[in-house]
């Protein structure tokens, strides 16, 4: 199977140059740096005690920036050698000031490849991220008798069924992953089924991280809403923004100044969404408005992207869309960082964990109706501190970094 898997990474290679042509049009290759993706290597290695972490895109790379900055802090480790798969990614790096650390881009890997990047770099311990699991590099890391750590180890049932189809080659790759350290449990029962033999559940890594450093930087958004009593509505679906609007206009006389801030999931559906909550009589305007914000607004629709954390961090409670619909929920980890307080409909099964995760610290409520939505919103937005919330979350995230730390540090 690895002969077969090799062939067709050979006829890959051989059409990539037409894609990384195209992808440097586009703005999503570094023309000065794609060489190292087949395995032309920038940066010479000089020093003997390198670890190496691997996370495929931006997601990956935040998750382990902790992780990193402890690395560093480490006297026993000479450098860090970061990879990744994305531009986007080699960016977000390039703001942090790390003094250890080195980027390179994640090469093919072709088996020649793979065996020229371990020769260069000699990595004393491999992590690689959530997913990342590569075959002829696990092959040779293994071969050299450097450690594996699956980090994060994420396998959802869709990756777990794709891998199963090929059941003695899944079991050569998984088997030798020194420890898996999964994020949930599901993900643990199938490594286990796969043939991971060391697998220590420790916590998601992506419960740690604190509120982005000013995210409103424009005093403007800041002053706009000054005087106004926020409710958050963010990744609402189609029905979701008419329930939360039914729900305003149920609590706009009890409550003053309230305005309901609502950040669809699909901007493209603001004229519908404008539409169906002028027809139960509120006032609403779009964040792209170049109109003043009026004292009679009561809702507020953010039609552009990217702005999320900003609106997050005006508000102290927020719904959660995706949740009142079979969708199955988004991850309440960004509202939460920035000390929102979070309700949810039923519908939450793709972040069931990361909601009882939630639950227990407190900072979270089901809601299944306008009545019980209602009752909640009365009760908490008034009385609700930021500080708080940010507290139980630094607590849980902080014990799951240090509990990934004393994993990984016995490698080292």
């Amino acid at each position: 199977m690895f002969f077969i898997y090799n062939i067709f990474l050979i006829i890959i290679l051989l059409f990539s140059p037409i894609i990384t042509i195209i992808r440097i049009i586009l703005g999503k290759e570094d023309q000065a740096r794609f060489k190292e993706k087949y395995g032309f290597l920038a940066k010479k290695n000089k020093l003997n005690k390198t670890i190496w972490i691997h996370g495929a895109s931006v997601g990956e790379i935040l998750s382990i920036i902790p992780i990193i900055k402890r690395l560093e802090m480490d006297k026993k480790i000479e450098q860090v050698l970061i990879t990744s798969s994305t531009t986007s990614s080699s960016y977000i790096l390039s703001k942090y000031k790390f003094k250890k650390a080195v980027h390179q881009f994640y090469p093919f890997d072709l088996n020649f490849i793979t065996k020229h990047f371990i020769n260069h770099w000699k990595p004393k311990l491999a992590i690689f991220v959530d997913s990342e699991i590569w075959p002829n590099m696990f092959n040779n890391l293994h071969k050299k008798n450097i450690p594996i750590i699956l980090l994060n180890a994420r396998i959802t049932k869709k990756s777990f069924n794709r891998w199963k189809f090929f059941p003695n080659f899944s079991k050569k790759i998984f088997e030798k992953i020194t420890l898996a350290l999964p994020q949930n449990m599901e993900s643990k029962k199938y490594l286990k089924l796969l043939g991971t033999k060391n697998i220590k559940l420790v916590g998601n890594l992506k419960f740690f991280g604190g509120t982005q450093k000013d995210n409103v930087k424009n005093s403007i958004l800041k002053k706009k809403f000054s005087k106004r009593i926020i409710f958050c509505a963010a990744s609402t679906h189609r029905t979701e923004e008419l329930f939360v609007g039914r729900v305003h206009k149920e609590l706009k006389s009890e409550i003053k100044n309230l305005i309901t801030i609502i950040i669809p999931r699909h901007i493209n559906r603001k004229k519908e969404i404008l539409d169906e909550l002028k027809n139960i009589g509120l006032n609403s305007q779009l964040h792209t408005s170049p109109k003043k914000l009026s004292k009679d607004t009561d809702i507020y629709i953010v039609d552009t992207y990217g702005e999320t954390a900003k609106f997050y961090s005006l508000s102290k409670l927020t719904f959660l869309g995706g949740s009142l619909i079979p969708h199955g929920g988004q991850n309440p980890l960004e509202s939460a960082r920035e000390g929102n307080y979070i309700l949810y409909g039923p519908n939450i099964e793709n972040f069931k964990e990361v909601y009882e995760m939630l639950e227990k610290l407190k900072i979270t409520t089901r809601v299944n109706s306008i009545k019980n939505m209602k009752s909640v919103v009365r009760q908490k937005i008034n009385f609700l501190q930021r500080n708080t919330v940010n507290k139980k979350l630094k607590y849980l995230g902080d014990k799951i970094l240090n509990k990934n730390l004393y994993e990984i540090k016995k490698f080292i």
